[in-house]
């Protein structure tokens, strides 16, 4: 008799007519014994489940919220990070993630729960609250990490202070726990585990006092896990501190806030270094500053403008301070009499920026935050005493260089960045600073609307600012003249006639004031006040390259 679809030799039916053999009886009879037991069993197990359930007096007090008819809670709805100067006994409710849970025994167990920077312990105990069963201890034993839950309970002071949570002077005796978004039970990496410096370039660099340690590649690509860490939501924060900082002191000092467009009709600087867009039926380009927008709106009778908004590169450099994106704090101003009004502005802009990041309460704390995680240069930032800022030619930092035994290559070439890290500790030696200017360079290295010095024709009214040896931003008086700026632009190889460039030439046909101004980095702000080893960690969804997600 031929064998069936998947059927092996051993398993194959008898001839028709023929008897089984008594090993196949024998097999199929355990076989059925096997199944009833098996059946038996798991009816077994559904019944004491029923009867469970049944006997469960705190059934109503968990499980999955419901939020068309949802339980009662207390008449305090409180944020996590505000409980510790709520009262004793208080009856609160809030929501938070599940840090860790654990059963302690039949009869109590013990869950932490986290919230921005904050967590707290929560007590779970039989009879506590409103009647809580072992059937609830053992089901919030089994809560899965991250998972989003509301609780209710009362803040009671613990025997001992408790050393597992940043909340150590209080715990919630609950009362009944909800979830509100389920974590699975795997998941890809752990945000303990990102809790500190990525490692380096090497995988499996040392992990610190042996806890693991997620590498930079892993916490990208699971950015919405690696985020909340604490010292990962620090650095965010500290960011937007960076921001609000920026739009304080402009507004203080009288700057209209513009929103420019990202996209143009020819590149801003030139060259190749653009991200070609197609647009409808024409080529269109990511702006690489809004340099032309803001020189035009200073044409247009504006003294004073700032924006915040991404700037786009399309360098292929896969460095730690390069990306093809990044936050740019921009600004420009009319120039009365020189154009280091415009630089003195910009030096204190930075110093009250820095100042602020380093003085006011919420900065401060989010800065200890990330040093705790591991990070040992943040909160180290040196300003200059006085908080007047040093300000060297590039002829000076090319001499500085030279003095300390660095190759500084020919007088008009540029800095490359190991010359800019050896400077950045000669000044630090030198002058007790972190920050520093380096003004007047060569025209041969500035873009086609640098105002040329008047003193010199090959240098130009032109700077750039630096943090801990790295340049954060490019500035200079621009050339506010029609007939020299289309003079320059051809000098650079660029063509006036391009209609891409027609708006923005025939700004200054038709009259400006002398200007100038500058486009500082957020992210590299951040990245050197910290001491970041990446500025890949100092922006949330960051661009290079090679990533273009999340």
């Amino acid at each position: 008799m031929p064998l069936t679809e998947g059927q092996k030799p051993s398993e194959a039916a008898p001839p028709e007519g023929e008897k089984p053999s008594k090993n196949a009886l024998k097999k199929a009879a355990k076989e059925k014994e096997k199944a009833e037991k098996a059946a038996k069993r798991e009816q077994q197990e559904r019944e004491e489940k029923e009867k469970a359930a049944a006997n469960d007096t705190a059934s109503h007090l968990y499980g999955h919220l419901n939020y068309e008819a949802p339980p009662p809670f207390a008449e305090k709805f409180v944020d996590l990070e505000d409980l510790e100067s709520i009262e004793e006994d208080s009856r609160v409710t809030f929501e938070a993630r599940v840090g860790n849970a654990r059963v302690q025994s039949a009869k109590l167990g013990f869950l932490v729960l986290k919230a921005g920077f904050d967590s707290i312990q929560v007590v779970i105990a039989e009879g506590g609250g409103q009647s809580i069963s072992r059937q609830m201890i053992k089901w919030c034993g089994a809560l899965h990490t991250e998972s989003i839950v509301r609780v209710t309970g009362l803040i009671k002071a613990p025997k001992e202070e408790v050393k597992s949570t940043t909340i150590s002077h209080h715990e919630l005796h609950l009362e009944s726990i909800y979830i509100v978004a389920e974590a699975p039970e795997q998941l890809p990496i752990q945000v303990k585990d990102c809790n500190q410096p990525p490692p380096g370039e090497e995988e499996g660099e040392a992990e610190k006092e042996g806890m693991p340690n997620v590498g930079l590649k892993a916490r990208l690509d699971n950015k919405v896990l690696s985020l909340r860490a604490p010292a990962s939501k620090a650095i965010r924060r500290l960011e937007s501190e960076v921001s609000r900082l920026f739009f304080e002191y402009m507004i203080q000092h009288k700057f209209t806030d513009i929103q420019p467009s990202y996209l143009a009709g020819a590149a801003t600087e030139g060259g190749a270094e653009v991200f070609e867009v197609k647009y409808f039926e024409e080529r269109a380009f990511l702006t690489q500053s809004p340099q032309f927008f803001k020189q035009m709106a200073i044409a247009g009778g504006m003294k004073r403008v700032f924006s915040k908004g991404p700037v786009f590169r399309a360098e292929n450099s896969n460095t730690k301070r390069h990306l093809t994106e990044f936050t740019g704090l921009d600004f420009e101003m009319t120039i009365r009499h020189h154009y280091h009004e415009v630089l003195s502005f910009g030096e204190s802009l930075m110093i009250y920026i820095i100042r602020g990041l380093q003085t006011q309460e919420y900065p401060k704390k989010l800065t200890n935050i990330i040093k705790e995680a591991g990070y040992p240069e943040a909160g180290t930032f040196q300003l200059p005493p006085g908080d007047q800022a040093i300000r060297i030619t590039f002829a000076e930092a090319k001499a500085l260089l030279s003095e300390a035994g660095v190759e500084a290559g020919e007088p008009d070439s540029d800095i490359d960045t190991a010359q800019e890290k050896a400077l950045g500790k000669i000044m630090l030696e030198k002058y007790k600073t972190d920050f520093y200017t380096v003004d007047q360079y060569p025209r041969s290295l500035r873009p086609f609307y640098t105002h040329p010095s008047p003193h010199d024709p090959a240098l130009t009214n032109s700077y750039d600012f630096f943090m801990r040896g790295q340049e954060i931003m490019s500035g200079a008086q621009r050339i506010h003249i029609h007939g020299e700026l289309l003079e320059s632009m051809r000098m650079k190889g660029v063509s006036p006639e391009d209609e891409g460039y027609r708006h923005y030439t025939e700004a200054f046909k038709w009259g400006c004031s002398p200007h100038g101004g500058g486009g500082l980095g957020m992210n590299r702000i951040v990245q050197y006040f910290l001491g970041l080893n990446n500025i890949r960690e100092a922006a949330l969804f960051p661009r290079d390259p090679g990533r273009l997600a999340p």
